[in-house]
């Protein structure tokens, strides 16, 4: 697929709003978490739900600063978890979230993956070769894997070199979607996404970041359950919830 092609999908899935499933009850949970939480949550979500009967966590997944403008713009949340601390940092300054609530619960890695069976890599530089014409990465603009990878680039003095081959993601999961159909030829997701697509991507570098990848989660400030919403940040920090996460392969915070 051309890079035009690729931008109208990309310029669909940003205008998108994350759907709830079916209309939210007095006492649902809203839980808007970040693209590459979305597997673990929803296993932490159906864990909790268990010893909360009463409860049903409703999940929200998109690029964590599409979630914050959603929060911003009053649609409904009670629990926020972004994939950095920028995001988070928009939302407190902003006064969307309870500061005090604010915790770290999990971290991720950043690494290189090719479609299975497609060029070899063994640095940074091989990117600038014939082999790689085009290359995923999030928005450094809104997405938190985005501003992970540009730090990398800025850092290898990349940046200017690739941004001709560059096909940029509205999140991290659609960057993986974009290496697995092979509409790219690499692409720089978080571990934990490149685990779900095994067998159909090959990690080729695992890359240490310019500063480390941690979620961050906080209670949402006009949740109207914000006591449900602390006792589910208190579960996704429990011995239980992060052995979940564990799972998911996510490392502590």
């Amino acid at each position: 697929m051309g890079l035009p092609a690729l931008s109208r999908r990309l310029a669909g899935a940003a205008l998108a709003v994350a759907a709830f499933s079916g209309p939210l009850q007095a006492a649902d949970l809203v839980v808007s978490a970040a693209s590459s939480l979305t597997n673990a949550f929803q296993h932490v979500a159906k864990a909790y739900e268990t010893q909360h009967p009463d409860t049903r966590v409703v999940l929200n997944f998109a690029s964590s600063d599409t979630l914050l403008r959603q929060i911003a713009n009053g649609a409904p949340a009670d629990v926020f978890a972004s994939a950095d601390q920028v995001a988070m940092d928009k939302a407190q300054a902003q006064g969307a979230i309870v500061p005090a609530s604010r915790v770290d619960f999990a971290a991720n890695q950043l690494v290189l993956i090719v479609p299975t069976g497609g060029a070899k890599v063994a640095t940074l530089n091989d990117l600038i070769g014939p082999a790689f014409k085009r290359i995923a990465w999030g928005d450094p603009a809104s997405v938190p894997v985005g501003r992970y990878t540009k730090g990398v680039l800025d850092r290898a003095g990349l940046t200017s070199r690739l941004q001709d081959k560059a096909v940029l993601a509205a999140n991290v999961r659609q960057c993986l979607d974009y290496v697995v159909r092979g509409e790219v030829d690499a692409g720089f997701v978080y571990a934990t996404d490149a685990a779900i697509a095994r067998g159909k991507v090959t990690v080729a570098l695992r890359i240490a970041p310019t500063t480390p990848i941690t979620y961050p989660i906080a209670v949402v400030a006009r949740s109207k359950h914000a006591d449900q919403a602390r006792d589910f940040i208190a579960f996704v920090r429990s011995v239980e919830g992060q052995a979940l996460l564990a799972d998911a392969g996510f490392l502590a915070p």
